[in-house]
């Protein structure tokens, strides 16, 4: 069976909107964990090169992973209240 012939067995067995959901959480977790690495890349490079600024770098990227981290939980959480 082709990936596409299984999704829309599972969309027809379970409904759209759980489908749905299912999507949108796993979507929403692939998105926050490529934008905290991209994160963690850019905060890496910026540490390499200006060594004596590694605080104010690392105390932005704790910041911006943080609130990426929210926004992730916060569309799971949608996701849930469609099931």
């Amino acid at each position: 069976m082709t990936l596409l012939t299984v999704l829309l067995q599972a969309a027809a067995q379970a409904g759209l909107g759980v489908f749905g959901a299912a999507l949108g959480a796993g979507l929403a977790v692939i998105g926050a964990g490529i934008g905290i690495g991209g994160i963690g890349k850019s905060a890496v490079e910026g540490i390499a090169r200006q060594p004596e600024a590694s605080s104010d770098i690392r105390t932005s990227m704790i910041i911006a992973a943080a609130l990426i981290e929210g926004v992730a939980l916060f569309a799971i959480v949608v996701c849930g209240f469609i099931l």
